[in-house]
């Protein structure tokens, strides 16, 4: 996260998910019979998560931070946005208060 003023929000959200999908898809082409149940789950899951909006991406990520510091409250609490912060430190208020409420919203 690179954070040019308090009251930007900068957040970059890397998605691997076409490069899965053509490496899937490329294992599909060559797949045996008993291989091809398996591959095209793994490319309908691949599907799903693209799917998915950066919100959705950055609300997760809260929720493993606020889960890994062992917080079960609301995403969007003083304590969890002060434990986001600790676990982030380089995370401005403003940015915490913004990525809790994606958490709360995408739930």
């Amino acid at each position: 996260m690179i954070r040019k003023s308090s009251r930007e929000l900068n957040v970059l959200v890397l998605r691997d998910s076409n490069r899965l999908a053509d490496a899937v898809e490329a294992a599909l082409q060559a797949a045996s019979d008993a291989e091809r149940p398996g591959l095209e789950r793994a490319a309908a899951l691949i599907a799903e998560a693209a799917a998915r909006s950066e919100a959705e991406l950055r609300g997760d990520w809260v929720r493993a931070r606020l889960a890994a510091a062992g917080h079960e409250g609301p995403a969007d609490s003083v304590q969890a946005i002060k434990l986001l912060r600790q676990a982030e430190p380089g995370l401005s208020l403003y940015a915490a208060v913004r990525l809790a409420k994606d958490a709360v919203e995408t739930a």
